[in-house]
C-alpha cells in the first residue's frame, strides 16, 4: 500500500467527478420539477409521485452498484472503470431525458417514468463507484479528509457552472431554434427561465458534453492504493449485507444524512416557483442572461463553497461530530428567520448567504464520515465492503432528493399551484414560503437530533485507523 501523500492533482482529478454528477444533480434537484411542471407539461402530483417511485427503485439498485462495485477486478482497479464506460452514456441519457415527445397526457407520463428511471439508473452506475474511489484512494483520515473536501469544492464548482451556463443556454437556444415559445410565454419569462422544449434538451447536452470530459479526466488523474486482503475475496453478498445491516453508526449516518439531503431538496426545488410567484422581480443581468432565480442560486453555491472549504480546518479543531451539529442547527435556524422576512432582495440574499454557508459544512464531513464507516466495519468483522458502504451513502442522498421531490411536488398541488397561471393564488404563494424556509428548518432539527446519537468520534476513528493499519503490516 502507497502511504505517500495523495499529489494536488489527483486530488483535483478526484474533485472532476463530482463536478460532473454535481452538475447533472442540480439540474434534477433545482430544474426539474419545474421542466416537468411548465415544459413537459404534467401536473405537480404527477411528478411528484414519479420522483418518488423512481428514485425509491433507484436507491435499491445503488446497492447493488455497489456489491458489484466491489467484485469488480480490471487492469484500472475497481472502481474507477466505472467513470470510463458510463461517461458518455450519462450525457446522452440526460438529453433524452429532458426531451420532450410530441405525446398524449397518458404517453408523456410513461415517457417520463421510462426515461427518468434510466437517468437515475447510468447516475448510479457512475456516481456509486465515484464514491467508493474515496476509500481506495488512500487509507488515511486526514487524506480522506482532504479528498473529501476537493470532492465538495468542486460539486459546488460544477453545480455554479450549471447556474451559470444553464438559463443563458435555454433562453439562447429558445431564441434561434423556437422563437414561438417566448411569444407564446412572455408573461412567464419575465420572471423566469425559458419553457422552450427543443431549447431545454439541447441546453441540458452541453452540460452533458462538459461532463463527459471531467468523468473522463478524473478516471485518468486517480489511483486506487487500498487493496483488498485476499481472505475477504469471495465472502457472500449476503455476509457484506448482514455486517452492515448491524451496523449502528451506519443506521445513524443515513437517517441524519437523509435529513440533511431532504433539507436541500425542499429548498431548491421550490425557488424557481418562489421566486417568480411571490418576489416577482423583473430582471436579467446584462451580459449574462441571469434572472433573480439564478443570482441566488449562484449566492448560494458560493456560499456553499465557503463552507466546504472551511470543513476540513473546523472539523480538525472541533471534530466532525461538532462541527456537523451546529451547522446544522444553525442552518435550521436560519431558515425560521428566512420565513418572516418581508420580500425584500437584500434580506433575502443575505440569508441565502448565512444557510448556505452553514449547509456548506455538512455535506464533506457526511462524506468522510462514510469512509469512517468503511473502516470501522473492517474493524469489527474483517471485510472491507467500501463499495457497498458508498451505495447506501449514494441511496440516502438519492432517498433525500426523492422524498423532498415528491413531497414538494405534492405540496405544490395541495396549495393548487397552476401551471402557465399568470398570477398563482394567495395560498399558493404561501405554500412556496413555507417549502423554502420551515420545512427546511424542520430537517434540520431532525438531522441534528439523529447525529447525537452517533458514536464514531475523532479519537475513536484514529485508534481504530491505527490498529487497522498495524494489522496489514502484519
Amino acid at each position: 500500500m502507497n502511504k505517500d501523500k495523495i499529489s494536488l492533482k489527483e486530488k483535483i482529478g478526484y474533485g472532476f467527478g463530482d463536478a460532473a454528477s454535481s452538475m447533472f444533480w442540480k439540474i434534477f434537484g433545482m430544474y426539474s420539477l419545474f421542466f416537468y411542471t411548465d415544459v413537459f407539461g404534467i401536473t405537480a402530483a404527477a411528478a411528484g409521485t414519479m420522483f418518488l417511485i423512481a428514485r425509491l427503485w433507484d436507491s435499491v439498485f445503488d446497492v447493488f452498484v455497489g456489491i458489484a462495485a466491489d467484485r469488480t477486478k480490471t487492469k484500472w482497479g475497481k472502481y474507477r472503470p466505472y467513470l470510463l464506460w458510463f461517461a458518455i452514456p450519462f450525457a446522452i441519457m440526460g438529453v433524452i431525458t429532458f426531451y420532450v415527445p410530441d405525446f398524449g397526457t397518458s404517453g408523456k407520463l410513461t415517457y417520463a417514468y421510462i426515461t427518468y428511471s434510466l437517468m437515475m439508473i447510468v447516475y448510479s452506475l457512475i456516481n456509486v463507484p465515484y464514491a467508493s474511489l474515496l476509500g481506495a484512494i488512500s487509507p488515511n483520515p486526514e487524506e480522506r479528509n482532504s479528498l473529501s473536501s476537493y470532492r465538495m469544492s468542486f460539486a459546488f464548482i460544477g453545480s455554479f457552472v450549471t447556474f451559470m451556463l444553464l438559463q443563458p443556454l435555454i433562453d439562447f437556444f429558445a431564441e434561434r431554434f423556437d422563437p414561438e415559445s417566448l411569444e407564446n410565454t412572455q408573461h412567464i419569462v419575465d420572471h423566469s427561465v425559458s419553457t422552450s422544449a427543443v431549447a431545454w434538451a439541447m441546453g441540458v447536452g452541453v452540460i452533458g458534453l462538459i461532463c463527459v470530459i471531467l468523468f473522463l479526466l478524473c478516471f485518468s488523474w486517480t489511483k486506487e492504493r487500498v487493496q483488498q486482503i485476499e481472505t475477504e475475496e469471495n465472502v457472500p453478498i449476503k455476509t457484506d449485507l448482514k455486517n452492515l445491516f448491524n451496523n449502528s453508526p451506519w443506521w445513524i449516518l443515513v437517517g441524519t444524512g437523509l435529513a440533511a439531503l431532504l433539507f436541500n431538496a425542499i429548498r431548491d426545488s421550490v425557488a424557481i416557483y418562489y421566486f417568480r410567484d411571490y418576489v416577482q422581480v423583473n430582471y436579467k443581468m446584462t451580459g449574462t442572461g441571469w434572472d433573480i432565480t439564478t443570482i441566488y442560486f449562484l449566492i448560494g453555491q458560493a456560499a456553499n463553497l465557503i463552507g466546504v472549504i472551511a470543513a476540513p480546518s473546523l472539523s480538525a479543531k472541533y471534530g466532525k461530530k461538532r462541527t456537523y451539529m451546529i451547522s446544522i442547527l444553525l442552518a435550521g435556524f436560519f431558515s425560521v428567520i428566512f420565513f418572516f422576512i418581508p420580500n425584500n432582495l437584500t434580506l433575502i440574499f443575505l440569508l441565502q448567504f448565512l444557510i448556505s454557508v452553514f449547509a456548506g459544512y455538512v455535506l464533506p464531513l457526511l462524506w468522510s464520515m462514510f469512509a469512517d464507516i468503511v473502516d470501522h466495519q473492517e474493524f469489527l468483522t474483517g471485510r472491507r465492503a467500501t463499495g457497498l458502504i458508498f451505495s447506501s451513502s449514494s441511496m440516502s442522498q438519492k432517498l433525500g432528493w426523492a422524498l423532498g421531490a415528491a413531497l414538494s411536488g405534492w405540496i405544490l398541488a395541495w396549495f393548487n399551484y397552476m401551471p402557465d397561471a399568470a398570477q398563482q393564488t394567495a395560498d399558493t404563494i404561501f405554500g412556496e414560503r413555507i417549502m423554502i424556509s420551515l420545512l427546511p428548518a424542520a430537517c434540520c432539527v431532525l438531522a441534528f437530533i439523529g447525529m447525537i446519537f452517533y458514536p464514531l468520534t475523532d479519537k475513536k476513528v484514529k485508534e481504530i485507523t491505527r490498529q487497522l493499519e498495524e494489522k496489514r503490516n502484519s
